[in-house]
């Protein structure tokens, strides 16, 4: 299972949350920021419904597959 780690950090002269190298909207303070970043977390971890989903690959070859909306990742939020 897949693991996600929401990290408070400072960003365009306020707050964010990272999560890999994307950033949040900036927050105008630490505590905004990380409560967004705990709706993230808990939104990530609330089972949908299965669906196909298509992407492009970095060799730009197209993907279908099925994703089951039960396997959502663990998250945690740091900072």
């Amino acid at each position: 299972m897949a693991h996600v780690t929401y990290r408070i950090v400072e960003h365009d002269g306020g707050w964010a949350y990272k999560a890999g190298d994307t950033y949040s909207e900036t927050f105008p303070s630490h505590d905004a920021a990380k409560a967004a970043a705990v709706r993230a977390a808990r939104e990530q971890r609330v089972p949908d419904q299965n669906a196909a989903i298509e992407y492009e690959t970095a060799d730009g070859r197209w993907v279908t597959e099925d994703a089951d909306g039960h396997d959502r990742p663990n998250t945690d939020v740091e900072g």
